[in-house]
């Protein structure tokens, strides 16, 4: 339920070993510590799990997604029916992203101008448009904790003159996100801007600049792991981060891996969002403290032991990995299941172990001894 008496939106620094940071951002539906993952429920569900596996496992937060929840059921409706937390179930934060990065990936079927952007429903073909307005329109119908601009992001690799037009774009559209967000929000929410500029350390630290001009809650990092690589991205980041404010939350877009994770914590970066706990369970691949594990593999049919017999999550604990392999190999919605299970859990379990690392400030001796376990 909605604190409105606590109808605030903060962050707080509560350690920092090197870059490293740990704190929380405190809402009125709740705190999330922070470095902290995000589940993706895209339309309202992290797919094959129940909300409150995703939150004993950990996650204080879920992400929605603006591009689809628009085209079903609709923002108008979510918001007739009590706004996405009551509509699925979710008593904690969510944060929406603005559509962007998914009108980047119709590029065959939309329009783009200073506007916004016309494009055609993937699911029936109808004519829409999403602007900087429309798009904090649709976050505050949903009710949306925390909201995104709009913004342009695109493919790298780019030429540098297209990569500044989408981030300047994205300037101009963040301060028409932050004025609408002044009509449509209410007191509690709050919308991040969105640092643009591919990989090129100029237009990263001019936008950061500009945007941290505009005084947002909050800052995000987009347009990266859009084909760029993991080395560039990390870079980049090097060069984005110390641009940003300290005393505000810096959130990661759409990123990534567990080595992504604890290399983009290193370089002081709160918040990460990704579709690939569940989306590798639902292919049968497990994250693990030693690695990946892809049950697909014949050479786990008969092996009795569990993915991680100390592990909280059930999943991990008590199923053997011969089991797993059986129902992945049978095509078992079970399968799907129980390892979206295991990965949500392990990638929590990863956020609070880089917490609890920074706090104690041992967070480069934590980083070394995970990174040889998982060999990466």
């Amino acid at each position: 339920m909605l604190d409105t008496a606590a109808a605030s939106f903060d962050y707080r620094l509560i350690a920092q070993d090197g870059a490293a940071r740990a704190g929380e951002i405190v809402t009125p539906r709740g705190t999330i510590r922070t470095p902290a993952f995000m589940p993706v429920g895209t339309v309202g569900t992290v797919k094959a799990l129940y909300l409150d596996q995703v939150r004993d496992a950990g996650a204080d937060i879920i992400l929605g997604n603006t591009y689809h929840l628009m085209l079903r059921p609709g923002a108008e409706r979510v918001a007739r029916l009590g706004g996405l937390h009551q509509f699925i179930g979710w008593k904690g934060p969510i944060l929406t992203d603005s559509g962007g990065f998914q009108v980047m990936s119709l590029s065959k079927i939309r329009k783009l101008d200073e506007n916004g952007v016309t494009f055609r429903s993937h699911i029936d073909g109808s004519k829409h448009v999403i602007s900087p307005e429309r798009s904090i329109e649709i976050q505050c119908l949903l009710g949306a904790d925390i909201q995104m601009q709009f913004d342009e992001c695109i493919q790298l690799p780019a030429e540098k003159r297209e990569v500044a037009r989408a981030m300047e774009l994205s300037l101009r559209w963040a301060e028409r996100s932050k004025r609408a967000h002044e009509r449509f929000g209410v007191p509690g929410q709050a919308v991040f801007a969105i640092v643009q500029g591919g990989v090129e350390p100029d237009l990263r630290a001019r936008s950061a600049a500009e945007l941290v001009g505009m005084d947002f809650p909050g800052y995000a990092i987009g347009g990266l792991a859009v084909g760029e690589g993991h080395d560039a991205m990390i870079a980049t980041l090097a060069e984005t981060t110390p641009h940003l404010p300290v005393d505000k939350p810096r959130y990661l877009m759409g990123v990534g891996t567990p080595l992504d994770l604890i290399e983009a914590v290193a370089r002081g970066v709160d918040m990460f969002d990704c579709v690939m706990p569940t989306r590798n369970g639902r292919h049968g691949m497990a994250f693990t403290w030693n690695g990946k594990v892809n049950l697909r593999n014949a050479q786990w049919a008969e092996d009795l032991r569990p993915l991680d017999e100390t592990s909280s999550c059930p999943a991990a604990r008590d199923y053997s990995r011969a089991y797993l392999h059986h129902l992945v190999r049978s095509g078992e919605y079970l399968g799907a299941m129980l390892l979206s299970w295991v990965n949500t859990a392990f990638y929590q379990d990863l956020m609070a172990g880089m917490r609890a690392a920074i706090a104690e400030g041992r967070f480069e001796a934590w980083r070394a001894e995970v990174k040889a376990r998982m060999g990466v």
